[in-house]
């Protein structure tokens, strides 16, 4: 299908494909992007004639994306990605200090840290919309690739083409009760935890991925009750006596409620470091790069988790 950009075609109806790919429906689509459902209906059917192709099949109303559709959409979010860096780059050059920043990151981090994060940026910069978007994984890492996120946070290591700076510490945790036979532990290994009755993170969060690699030799022998997408559950599960919670040491513990004990892997502590990652070849406006410095002044004094001692034996990296 063609793939470069018509002189005829407006780059709204990108957008409101975009919008529809998103939302799933065009019924949800529509209440985003606060237009009528039937003239959504009809950019995208003006989209479809213009490239000769048909971007959705439809089952009823639910749209799954065709091959050329799948193509389309990243090829679109490429394209709006770079007429908005345009448009800030312009205004920019033109002396205005106003902009959107669009950054995602992990419920747990939007949780613990956004909040005194926002309150510092905007402190300097009052003119500029930090737009968040709550996510994780290799999710993120494929938005910013897209240009739908000009900045994230993760613990990712592979980055590809991605730059990235260094911003705190995160080590898996094992949670229980007070009264559990591992409580007393300094840590605890892979074996430690053999037979008995784990909580732990549904998959897509790094935690869940630090943890399966650790323990890819031990899988048969782990008796995980529970998957969950929520910390504060398997937490609340382990602070009862129902098992022992995974989570990383970035959601908020009821420490007076709980034993808390960092996992040992290969005598080291299990765990990673946060980054702020971003497309090093796209432009990233002053107000953008001024975020990602009083991101990391902010970690240097309070990174998520930061008054748990077992995050401080994290190694790391060299870069």
């Amino acid at each position: 299908m063609p793939g470069a950009y018509r002189p005829g075609m407006d780059l709204r109806h990108l957008r409101y494909f975009i919008g529809v790919v998103d939302a799933g429906s065009m019924v949800l689509a529509s209440r985003r992007l606060h237009v009528s459902q039937p003239t959504l209906s009809r950019q995208i059917r003006d989209l479809e004639k213009e490239f000769s192709v048909r971007l959705f099949d439809r089952v009823g109303r639910k749209l799954n994306l065709t091959v050329e559709g799948r193509d389309l959409v990243a090829r679109s979010r490429h394209l709006i990605a770079e007429a908005e860096a345009l448009t800030a780059r312009s205004a920019v050059l033109g002396g205005n200090t106003a902009g959107v920043l669009r950054v995602g990151a992990p419920p747990q981090f939007i949780e613990a840290a956004m909040p005194g994060v926002l309150h510092a940026y905007r402190h300097a910069h009052p003119t500029v919309q930090v737009q968040l978007s709550e996510d994780g994984g290799r999710s993120l890492l494929t938005r910013v690739e897209q240009g739908e996120l000009h900045l994230a946070i993760g613990m990712l290591s592979d980055l590809g083409p991605l730059a990235s700076r260094l911003l705190y510490p995160l080590r898996v945790l094992a949670v229980m009760s007070r009264g559990h036979p591992l409580a007393a532990r300094r840590g605890l290994t892979i074996d430690d935890l053999a037979h008995e009755p784990l909580l732990i993170l549904a998959s897509g969060f790094q935690t869940r991925q630090l943890f399966e690699e650790a323990c890819k030799d031990r899988q048969p022998d782990l008796h995980i009750v529970l998957e969950s997408r929520s910390p504060q559950s398997l937490i609340a599960l382990a602070a009862a006596g129902h098992g022992i919670a995974i989570v990383p040491s970035v959601v908020p513990l009821p420490r007076s409620r709980v034993a808390i004990v960092g996992l040992v892997h290969q005598g080291r502590p299990l765990g990673s470091w946060g980054r702020v990652f971003w497309h090093p070849q796209r432009y990233l406006a002053p107000y953008g790069e001024a975020f990602i410095d009083t991101l990391v002044r902010y970690m240097m004094r309070s990174y998520p988790g930061h008054a748990l001692r077992v995050t401080r034996g994290v190694e790391r990296p060299a870069f």
